[in-house]
């Protein structure tokens, strides 16, 4: 049977693709840092699909869960999900450079490792999918956040070039806004951000697993923010950063 491996599995985006792949029949290893919403979200899809469900109870700012996760992608999946992540509560230099530190650890050192852990056996069996969840911050300033998204996507894009095989894809996926608790766990007010750019996560879900089976590097989902990223190359960079730098950065 097909085995999905998902970081930040219990909330949001993770959790969205957690539930499609367990539909789609694949069994899941699940990796996040509560052990008790680990538990929860794992019995509900046994129960829900009928698939198998591995829990790992692992912080990815951490080199001991890094190291647990690697050790899991080494025995072999045929879908890694590099999904956790987290945003700030404010603006560079009222962050503590401990919590910079921190964000570049999940966003960017954990994708890597966990990529280098999961391709050679992806490469090997000549079949496999890794899905790295970006942003579309990364193609705006957007202060560490965007910074580290941004690395995400240069990453993927190069490593899917590097792998030479159609058979093993190597993807960034770019949301806009979505519907999850992502904003409400960072404190940020986005009560100002229009609802036509907000997205379901189940659907960025589906956009980007018929992305990644297509072999495309880069999955913008939605047709606003694909317009929005088109529009994004022509405008100067100073000016779209300071409006990116202003949209749904108010914080409680």
């Amino acid at each position: 049977m097909p085995t999905a491996l998902i970081t930040g599995a219990t909330a949001g985006i993770g959790a969205a693709f957690a539930r499609r792949l367990a539909k789609d029949g694949l069994d899941l290893v699940l990796v996040a840092r509560n052990s008790e919403k680990l538990a929860e979200t794992a019995d509900r899809l046994r129960g829900d699909y009928g698939v198998t469900v591995e829990v790992m109870q692992a912080d990815l700012a951490d080199d001991q869960g890094i190291s647990r996760a690697e050790d899991r992608l080494r025995q072999g999946v045929d879908l890694l999900v590099n999904n956790a992540g987290f945003g700030h509560q404010g603006t560079f230099l009222d962050v503590p450079v401990e919590e910079e530190l921190r964000m570049l650890k999940v966003h960017c050192e954990a994708v890597l490792r966990l990529t280098y852990a999961a391709l050679p056996g992806m490469r090997n069996r000549r079949k496999g999918g890794i899905v790295n969840v970006a942003s579309v911050a990364a193609f705006f300033s957007r202060g560490t956040y965007g910074a580290s998204k941004a690395w995400v996507v240069s990453f993927s894009q190069a490593v899917a070039q590097d792998v030479k095989d159609p058979n093993v894809k190597v993807m960034a996926l770019c949301p806009g806004f979505v519907h999850t608790e992502f904003h409400e766990r960072a404190k940020m007010d986005v009560s100002g951000i229009p609802e036509a750019l907000w997205l379901d996560a189940d659907d960025v879900v589906g956009s980007a697993l018929k992305d990644l089976k297509k072999g495309v590097q880069v999955s913008v989902p939605g047709p606003q923010y694909k317009t929005i990223v088109g529009l994004g190359k022509f405008v100067p960079r100073n000016l779209a950063g300071i409006l990116s730098s202003k949209t749904g950065r108010r914080y409680d």
